[in-house]
Parts: structure tokens; sequence; C-alpha cells
């Protein structure tokens, strides 16, 4: 686990690449085995930013145990980085919001990661 699920207004030619690209990235930034990263790319041609359809992103990051003031602002340096590189989405044409839902409201396996792992 992380999840992380990208919408935006910018349409690629080839998603899969980008996927496995952004796959890959997410698993460094947030130091997890790439083995558990899950990543998604949607393309929505009606997102809007500050009234307009310039090009823009919203990303969701849900991870355990690795969220919080300190590297959340590493991550975002990171990732709208990535995002200007790849969508041409300035740094003022998106939001990323940081999730840890905590151990036990994730299920994986038939079970949960408070079961796997253990409270934390």
């Amino acid at each position: 686990m992380p999840s992380l699920e990208l919408v935006t207004n910018v349409k690629l030619d080839d998603p899969k690449a980008f996927a496995k690209e952004f796959s890959k990235l997410g698993a460094e930034t947030l130091r997890k085995p790439e083995a558990y990263i899950s990543t998604s790319y949607t393309y929505n041609e009606t997102l809007t930013f500050n009234g307009t359809f310039e090009p823009a992103f919203i990303l969701q990051i849900t991870s355990l145990d690795n969220i919080n003031e300190t590297v959340n602002e590493e991550y975002s340096q990171t990732f709208f980085k990535f995002f200007e590189e790849k969508l041409g989405t300035p740094g003022d044409r998106g939001y990323i919001v940081f999730f840890d839902p905590g151990r036990e409201n994730i299920g994986f396996k038939s079970t949960h990661f408070g079961k796997i792992f253990g409270k934390k």
C-alpha cells in the first residue's frame, strides 16, 4: 500500500507508459516497495481549476504510516515537478490530498493491515 489516484484534464498519448513511470516515482518518493504501489490515471475533460480548462490535476495519495507535515512537503515538491514535466501543469493548477486512514481501515488478502502488521 500506497494508492495514488490521479485525475487530470490532460489527455495522454500513452497512459499505460505514464502509469508505469508514475508507479516507479511513487515507490521511490514514498519509500515503499513498488510491489505494493497502486496508481491510476483518469482523464477527465471537465476538470476545471480556477474556472478554466487549462491543464490541471487532483492527486489523492493514500498511504499508511508515512504521511505527515514534514514529508508531505517533500512529496509535494516531487509530484508537482513530475506533473509539470509530464502534464504541463504549473504548480498553481493542482491539489494533492494526503490521507492515512490507519492500518485497520485498509483491506488486503481478505483481512486488513492492522491484522497483518499489528496496530500502530
